[in-house]
């Protein structure tokens, strides 16, 4: 295994990746930086990463913010809840612990995470396990359905004698990143295909995750009036955003009635949540909060609040349909006292 070592960190040296937190060695910034990875893909990541430190430089900055700021500057990433833990642990610790072990134990930080920040910020030889490196693995190893903690502790076991555990990690995820990819794998480039016990039939390892998708028909009520559009507090999986009433279809006329409103089909917007699959039917109507006072203040410039992407979809819709039938013509709203929205 000592070849496979040499062969893989040979091949890093001379081709590692330009990524603005490549080399960093302050804790808090390479946490940023591992959350965003999680979910988005590193192209995508890279200018999240420099908006949000911008903003919050330091976990004292980010301590000291509100979370309806944290999930406003998180906008556009996806996965909120990835920014709601982050804003949960900078209320927790005044530092981030040293140990593996003790960064498992704040909210958000699973085995990943932890390991990345403990072999990249403090150098603990513990391995990193993320889907680059479980393909990798799988393929090296021909292994169809790796249990995860077999995959750790193989992992583990890999770690290199001398050398700095934090490079051998980022080494395994380059080769998944760029080469051993998921579909069409470079093979012929690998540095390590003398070594791959599933060179030959490598699309067999790992074997595909099943995955049980729910298909939904929703509705989403945007009502307009002269000081914006009415949004509420969302609860779930979107828990701190912000966003325009959405329920199931069959709820509409009850929801129509309790506004007091008569809307238009809009539209329909499509959304792909990991376990649900979103149709969501978009009805538009004026509202001036008559009969709801105690909801008129939530009608608001919808570019302030932080919203999820499928927010994002729905307000497009509207306007759009609202533009076109020359109802609102959106983009130039002020004029008709209503702001327009501009995603963030």
């Amino acid at each position: 295994m000592e070849k496979f070592q040499e062969a893989l960190l040979a091949w890093y040296r001379e081709n590692p990746r330009s990524l603005p937190w490549r080399g960093e060695k302050d804790p808090y910034r390479i946490l940023v930086a591992e959350v965003l990875l999680q979910q988005t893909r590193t192209a995508q990541a890279i200018p999240y990463y420099h908006r949000f430190l911008a903003r919050f430089p330091t976990l004292k900055a980010l301590r000291e913010a509100s979370l309806e700021e944290v999930l406003k500057a998180w906008q556009g990433a996806g996965y909120y809840r990835r920014a709601l833990h982050l804003h949960l642990l900078a209320q927790e610790v005044e530092a981030l612990p040293r140990s593996y072990a003790e960064l498992l134990k704040l909210p958000g930080l699973g085995p990943y995470t932890a390991a990345a920040v403990a072999s990249l910020a403090f150098g603990e030889r513990v391995a990193a396990v993320d889907g680059n490196v479980r393909r990798v693995l799988s393929r090296v190893f021909a292994l169809e359905n790796p249990a995860p903690r077999m995959l750790r502790n193989l992992a583990q076991g890999l770690l290199p004698q001398g050398e700095a555990p934090g490079e051998w990690n980022q080494a395994l995820m380059d080769l998944g990143a760029t080469v051993c990819l998921p579909r069409r794998p470079l093979c012929s480039e690998c540095p390590v295909a003398p070594f791959c016990q599933g060179r030959a039939d490598p699309g067999r390892y790992p074997g595909a995750r099943r995955r049980n998708v729910r298909e939904e028909a929703l509705a989403a009520l945007v009502l307009w009036g002269r000081e914006g559009v009415y949004l509420e507090r969302l609860e779930g999986r979107f828990a701190g955003l912000y966003g325009v009433p959405l329920f199931p279809q069959e709820e509409l006329p009850r929801r129509v009635r309790s506004f007091g409103v008569d809307p238009r089909f809009a539209g329909e917007v499509h959304h792909t949540l990991t376990h649900r699959r979103l149709r969501v039917g978009v009805y538009v109507a004026p509202w001036d909060g008559e009969g709801a006072a105690s909801r008129r203040e939530q009608l608001v410039d919808p570019g302030e609040k932080p919203l999820p992407k499928l927010m994002e979809k729905v307000l497009r819709q509207a306007q759009a349909f609202l533009a076109h039938e020359g109802i609102l013509p959106f983009p130039h709203a002020k004029a008709h006292g209503v702001k327009p929205f501009e995603p963030g």
